[in-house]
């Protein structure tokens, strides 16, 4: 009788120890027993791989990422009624600028500082915009990612005026934006130049000459700079082959010749969607890991862009961008380069944030007095969109000078065709967290 229970339980454990060797076999098969791999997904030149979990946007971030795209919005807004620019394309990099302006409102009190934050959207809470703007910064300045992405920040002090040591810190320790004493006083011009090669060097050379001759004098006292570059490959690329010449429908009403490059085949699929007035359509471009980005463009069915413009607001912004849907789309798209210049006191005064252009600023923050105003906002702008990909720059500089010298401030449906021979908008953008890193408007893509 005990052998006979002896057998039993040898048996009992013989069987249990079959089910953990059957459990960890399965840990490395999947459920029709094969080796389980790593899925990759083959584009025209890389291979993604989903290998590389994506770290989770972090809620400062998204609060960056709402203030800076409504700012986007608003200026582009603004820049289309401005007589100057009416009958012009437009191209800027709101995170440039809205960056700057970030470092530049950390020194910013009072009337100036509420002025600032109201037209950039900024939450009150410092901590949530300063982590926000570490955290975008950080993961824009990643490598290895099958793209080229990457912003830099920089202070410009005069060697002998005395800025606060928390001013210069924070800049540093949230917008990564080191300082550097120059010789703005006794040597202007070399300053100048120094800035310039910073920018030119952080843009691959596409943005030169930033801040123009004369535009740093004796009186200078501090420059916030920013670059921003971006180079990436489409995920289904154009063949240099398939681009003709086109005709395109200008904002005016005239016909221009553009090499217009398209892609019709059966593997032409992107995230497209079209209502009564406009169609949408976003172009991936690869990567291996980090962020996704797309250039989102917005075309009017008809020629009025203001349908288009009319669509540029935060809500039905986010809501074409959920309303995407996969599927082969027909798309004609021009190649176009676009190189734009603004200076921006007039256009930021109108905006909302006069004061910090005038002789009541209050930038106390950043040496204790209220001594300084900011005389100019400098933009330049850079784009070539082809048929690999997407090259784009941009570079800020906010210059400061002491007060005194104030200016004034069921069947399947057909197969849809995306073709933009007309003027559009265009969004260069980080899909994930929908930041908008450029976007203008094409009215003339041949610029004449």
């Amino acid at each position: 009788m005990e052998q006979k229970t002896i057998g039993i339980l040898a048996l009992i454990l013989g069987i249990l120890l079959g089910f953990i060797i059957l459990a960890g076999c399965t840990d490395t098969q999947d459920s029709a027993g094969s080796p389980t791999v790593t899925p990759t997904i083959q584009t025209n030149r890389i291979v993604a791989t989903m290998a590389t979990p994506i770290q989770p946007v972090s809620d400062s971030e998204k609060s960056v990422v709402e203030a800076n795209n409504r700012f986007a919005l608003d200026l582009y807004s603004q820049l289309k009624k401005d007589p100057q620019y009416s009958g012009d394309n437009l191209f800027f990099s709101p995170f440039s600028i809205s960056s700057t302006l970030a470092i530049t409102y950390e020194g910013a009190r009072d009337t100036t500082a509420d002025e600032i934050r109201n037209v950039l959207h900024f939450q009150d809470n410092d901590s949530v915009r300063r982590q926000g703007y570490a955290g975008i910064i950080a993961g824009m300045n990643v490598e290895k990612t099958g793209y080229t992405l990457r912003t830099a920040n920089a202070l410009w002090a005069e060697k002998t005026y005395p800025f606060l040591p928390n001013y210069s810190g924070t800049a540093e320790q949230y917008y990564s934006a080191k300082a550097t004493n120059l010789d703005f006083i006794s040597k202007p011009e070399n300053s100048r130049k120094t800035i310039n090669q910073w920018v030119e060097e952080k843009t691959e050379s596409k943005i030169l000459n930033l801040i123009p001759p004369g535009g740093i004098d004796k009186l200078t006292r501090l420059v916030i700079t920013n670059a921003i570059y971006f180079k990436g490959t489409w995920v289904k690329q154009f063949d240099k082959n398939n681009t003709h010449e086109e005709d395109f429908r200008t904002a005016t009403g005239k016909t221009v010749r553009v090499k217009m490059m398209q892609r019709v085949d059966k593997d032409a699929v992107y995230n497209y969607v079209a209502t009564e007035n406009l169609q949408a359509l976003e172009m991936p471009y690869a990567h291996t890991s980090g962020k996704k980005l797309s250039m989102l463009i917005i075309l009017p069915k008809e020629d009025n862009l203001t349908v288009a413009e009319n669509s540029l607001n935060y809500q039905k912004l986010l809501d074409i961008r959920k309303s995407l849907v996969s599927g082969r789309v027909m798309v004609y798209f021009p190649k176009f380069k676009l190189e734009m210049e603004y200076s921006l006191p007039a256009t930021l005064g109108t905006m909302g944030m006069p004061t910090a252009f005038s002789n009541v600023a209050n930038f106390s923050g950043m040496d204790g007095t209220r001594d300084l105003f900011i005389s100019d906002v400098i933009h330049k702008t850079f784009l070539d969109v082809n048929e690999e990909g997407t090259e784009a720059a941009a570079a800020t500089a906010v210059v400061m000078v002491p007060i005194g010298v104030a200016m004034d401030p069921h069947q399947p449906p057909p197969v849809p065709v995306f073709r933009a021979d007309h003027p559009f908008i265009f969004l260069i953008q980080d899909t994930e967290t929908g930041n908008i890193l450029f976007i203008g408007r094409v009215l003339n893509p041949s610029g004449l």
